[in-house]
Formats: structure tokens, C-alpha cells, sequence
């Protein structure tokens, strides 16, 4: 699109993302928040006064408002060219531009999390609210701009509402949770027991505390290492001595220690569940080689999941936002041409409060005059007056060959039928 037309805000977007660019060169380009304000300020000093950046691990981008969109675009990138050390013609085959309507939509999907490398991820609404903040602490946000992300925010909302883009996990983590929370309801009572302190162990602990899991133990062989976890989740340790106590109290069971025996064995997993009066316990094996002895799975009551099984969990919930992301991309396009629609009637109102002010102006004329007297004079005179400079700029387009685009838009304008050049009965009424 080469620039905005009459019906498209001057709107222009460039940046790189997951798509347009590689992890490196995104690297380079991030810009953190600390920065972001210096970026801001490198901006305006290149004539762009309406803007945000948008940094993230996924995109750098900038969105801006500018009566010249093109001009724009290659200001935004030589800033931040410079500002990454790279010289601004290598960097251009990586960096998309988007203007009008398109960068529009763009921010729209942006914000609703259809341009994620996880569709439908929900930190990304919260990052953009986050720029805007930013800009607007900067004094870089006008009406303009502030219109454009509320449009981008309600569009946002309808996706949450009315698809399912967000319903499903897409991660081991989130997969794990979801399998918690069928187990066992709301985690807010439930304790929870991490054996081990893998890297992808404790990323699940986190994400089931973040979930509401009531409390978390942490046990190690190493008790100086289980002390140093504990603390980084604010948990409480239990020795390792004391597995089965911890697990016939915990509801939910992490492990990763992978040393290549098995830790919770199906003898020890049965007693705790004899000990528990068969609530369901459900184990969560990060493990490779695996912890939890495969026979385990076979018990009443136990529910032991491996790195495979949340992997189906997160293939599935990617497979089903996938299938919703259809209907969220209907959304963004109907909350786009609504947008469009009051920004094109937004921008109408000046030419017609001038057209207004015109005809009280010629109005107020002939009332001054004699003719004001004769109520059919007075009307044949403001009429006359009325049509007499648009008659002739018509008589200008004729002669321009501009005649049929010109009559189309004055019949539209002022309701007139295609026979006789009088208002319809009906519109007159």
C-alpha cells in the first residue's frame, strides 16, 4: 500500500518481527525500557511526534501517525538503524513498513495475539498497554494515536470474548496446569511437591503457583540445593528421606532428577495413595531418563504424565487456537472497518462545519438585501447564490473530463434520483 487514502488514517508502522527477521538482528534492534524513552525522543528529533515502540522477544516495532506516511517510514528506520549500529540499507530488506489501513490491521492483530509466535498468547495485550504508557508519559501520544490503540484494545477484547484463541495450553507448562485443573478443580487448597531442581521443573512449579497452587514443598538429596530452590519459589523444604510423607501430602508432583533410577517407584506411589484413601495424585515426569517407574501410571487414583503426554496436551490446545484464529481474523477486520468508518466521519466534520458556515454566510447576505422583503425573491436568491460556485466548478471538471465521477457524487450527496434531478419523494419527506 503506498500510502492512506481519504478513508485511511495516516498511519504507518516498520519494525522487525518473528517473521521479517532473525533472532539476531532482533537482538540488536530490542530496545528496553530504560531506553525506550531516549528512542522516543530520537523520534520526534526526526519529525515523528505520534508514536510508541513495541519491544519484545518476538518484535521490534514502531507505530506512528504522520501526514506523510512514506516519509515517516524512512525516518523511523534510519533512527533505528542508528540507534543499532547498522547501516540503514542493510537493514531495510529486514524491516517491514505497513501504512494506512494495513497498519491499522497490523496493530490490531498485534494486540489481539494473531501475529505471535504462539497465537494467542496473553502477555502481548499487556506489552502494548505498557507502550502506550511509555508514549504517553513521553508526550508522544495525541488523539490520533490514542484513537488507534483504543480501536486495538476493544478489538483485543471481542477475540478474548468470542473465540477461543487463549482457552487452550500451547506450552508443557501451561499443559500441565490445564491437567491439574481437570484432576483436581481449583489448585487453591492443593499442595504440591518438586523433587529436583531441573530448569523445566521449576518452570512448572512456577506456573502451577501462578495458577493458585495453595503451597509447594521442594525436596532434593542435596538439602543446600533444596534450600536455595525453596527460596527462589518461597516454598518449604522436606528431606529427601522423607519422600513418602511428602508425597502422600502433595496433590500435585513434579520431578526431575533424571539420574536414571526411579525415584517415585509404583510401590511408593501405591502406598501414598493408600495413605491418601485413593485421592487422585497426579505426577508430573520431567525427567529423561524418566523418574517415575512406567507401572506407576497403572494405579487407581494415579495420574503420571511424561514430557510426551503434555507435549499432545500442547499440540492439541496449538492445533485448536489455529482452528479459532479464522474466526478472530473476522473480528480484527470488522473492528478495523468500523475504526476506518469513524475515522473517515471524524475526518468529514471540518469540510462540513466550513460547508455549514458558507451557506449561513450567504444566507445572512441576503437577508441584508432588498429582495429579503419577497419571500419568493429572497429563495430564488439564495439558491442562485448557493449554486453559483459550485456551478462553475463543475463546468471546470467537465471541461477536465471529471464530469461522471463529479455528477455521481453530488446525486449521493444531495439524494437525487437518476430522471428528473429532484430529491425522491420519499427523501424529501
Amino acid at each position: 500500500m503506498a500510502g492512506a487514502t481519504a478513508s485511511e488514517p495516516p498511519l504507518v508502522a516498520v519494525g522487525a518481527n518473528h517473521r521479517s527477521a532473525s533472532v539476531a538482528l532482533r537482538e540488536r534492534l530490542f530496545v528496553d525500557e530504560a531506553a525506550t524513552g531516549a528512542l522516543l525522543r530520537r523520534l520526534r528529533a526526526a519529525g515523528i511526534t505520534q508514536a510508541l515502540v513495541l519491544s519484545t522477544c518476538d518484535r521490534v516495532e514502531v507505530h506512528a501517525v504522520h501526514d506523510d506516511a512514506s516519509a515517516a517510514a524512512r525516518a523511523i528506520g534510519r533512527v533505528l538503524a542508528e540507534r543499532a549500529g547498522i547501516d540503514p540499507a542493510e537493514l531495510s530488506a529486514s524491516l517491514f513498513t505497513l501504512e494506512g489501513a494495513a497498519a491499522a490491521r497490523h496493530l490490531f492483530a498485534v494486540a489481539a495475539s494473531l501475529d505471535s509466535v504462539i497465537i494467542g498468547e496473553p502477555q502481548v495485550l499487556g506489552q502494548v498497554k505498557a507502550s502506550h504508557r511509555t508514549a504517553r508519559a513521553a508526550e508522544m501520544v495525541d488523539r490520533e494515536l490514542d484513537g488507534l490503540l483504543r480501536a486495538a484494545y476493544a478489538a483485543a477484547k471481542r477475540v478474548r470474548s468470542e473465540t477461543r484463541i487463549g482457552e487452550r495450553p500451547v506450552s508443557i507448562a501451561a499443559g500441565a496446569v490445564e491437567v491439574a485443573r481437570g484432576i483436581h478443580g481449583d489448585l487453591s487448597g492443593r499442595g504440591g511437591l518438586l523433587i529436583g531442581d531441573g530448569e523445566m521443573g521449576e518452570l512448572v512449579a512456577r506456573e502451577l503457583l501462578d495458577a493458585g497452587l495453595g503451597r509447594l514443598v521442594v525436596t532434593h538429596r542435596a538439602m543446600a540445593r533444596a534450600d536455595a530452590l525453596a527460596r527462589r519459589l518461597k516454598a518449604n523444604v522436606q528431606p529427601f528421606e522423607a519422600l513418602d510423607d511428602a508425597l502422600a501430602a502433595a496433590d500435585v508432583v513434579v520431578t526431575c532428577v533424571g539420574l536414571g533410577t526411579y525415584v517415585v517407584t509404583r510401590e511408593l506411589l501405591r502406598e501414598a495413595l493408600r495413605r491418601r484413601r485413593l485421592r487422585p495424585l497426579f505426577v508430573i515426569d520431567l525427567a529423561v531418563p524418566r523418574d517415575a517407574e512406567p507401572a506407576a501410571g497403572d494405579l487407581d487414583g494415579a495420574f503420571v504424565y511424561d514430557t510426551g503426554d503434555l507435549e499432545r496436551v500442547a499440540r492439541d490446545g496449538l492445533a485448536e487456537r489455529q482452528a479459532a484464529s479464522a474466526a478472530a481474523w473476522r473480528l480484527i477486520d470488522e473492528e478495523l472497518a468500523g475504526y476506518l468508518r469513524a475515522r473517515s466521519m471524524r475526518a468529514a466534520t471540518p469540510a462540513v462545519v466550513a460547508l455549514r458556515e458558507h451557506f449561513e454566510a450567504i444566507r445572512e447576505g441576503v437577508l441584508a438585501e432588498p429582495a429579503a422583503s419577497d419571500p419568493g425573491a429572497a429563495t430564488r436568491l439564495l439558491i442562485n447564490r448557493l449554486l453559483h460556485e459550485p456551478s462553475g466548478a463543475l463546468r471546470e471538471i467537465a471541461s477536465a473530463e471529471e464530469l461522471g465521477a463529479a455528477e455521481r457524487l453530488l446525486r449521493r450527496l444531495f439524494r437525487l434520483d437518476g430522471a428528473g434531478g429532484k430529491a425522491s419523494e420519499e427523501d424529501s419527506k
